[in-house]
């Protein structure tokens, strides 16, 4: 397994990489807001070596516009990954399963070299989705032990904690798989 975190505004554009293979930074939310610190967050990404991938974090309605925000505002360099986070929103409603699959395939269209998948967590996942639609791959919240969702789903990435931030593990063998999925190899 494959240690990595996912960050955004809230945490530091000096994040901690030692022992990571990659990182998640958020980009953009809805249809206007991109994280002030996305350049520098991805600048310390790069520097230190790690897969880096971007996540848009999914509103309902207007998927075609989100979309376009996300792609546009994302560095577009080979072997990024691509994810939408879809979860409930601050006003308590979520994307619904048929615009979380278009979102996904509309960045797929904008960026047909690109790796895209589904964040979402284990509610969402056994709960609220009716698809089982997850792009090239399923991103799983589960605060349970690392590399253990408790899911069926095939997932690549769990998110097993968030204290003291967002720590994940991937499914892969090594870095170099990793950044031969994420090729798209």
């Amino acid at each position: 397994m494959l240690r990595g975190i996912d960050v955004s505004a809230y945490q530091s554009d000096t994040y901690d990489t030692d022992g990571l293979s990659f990182v998640f930074i958020k980009a953009t939310e809805g249809r206007s807001y991109t994280n002030p610190k996305l350049s520098a967050q991805t600048k310390r990404g790069r520097d230190a070596g790690l897969v880096v991938g971007f996540y848009h974090f999914l509103w309902p309605g207007n998927l075609t516009a989100q979309a376009e925000h996300f792609v546009a505002k994302t560095p577009d360099r080979a072997g990024d990954i691509l994810a939408v986070d879809w979860e409930s929103t601050g006003d308590g409603n979520h994307a619904s399963n048929a615009e979380k699959d278009r979102f996904i395939k509309k960045v797929k269209e904008l960026r047909p070299d690109r790796r895209v998948i589904l964040y979402c967590n284990r509610n969402f996942w056994l709960t609220v989705d009716d698809t089982s639609y997850a792009g090239d791959a399923l991103w799983i919240a589960d605060y349970v032990s690392e590399g253990k969702p408790r899911i069926k789903a095939k997932w690549r990435i769990h998110q097993y904690t968030a204290e003291p931030l967002d720590k994940n593990v991937a499914d892969f063998e090594s870095k170099a798989a990793l950044k031969k999925w994420a090729d798209g190899a």
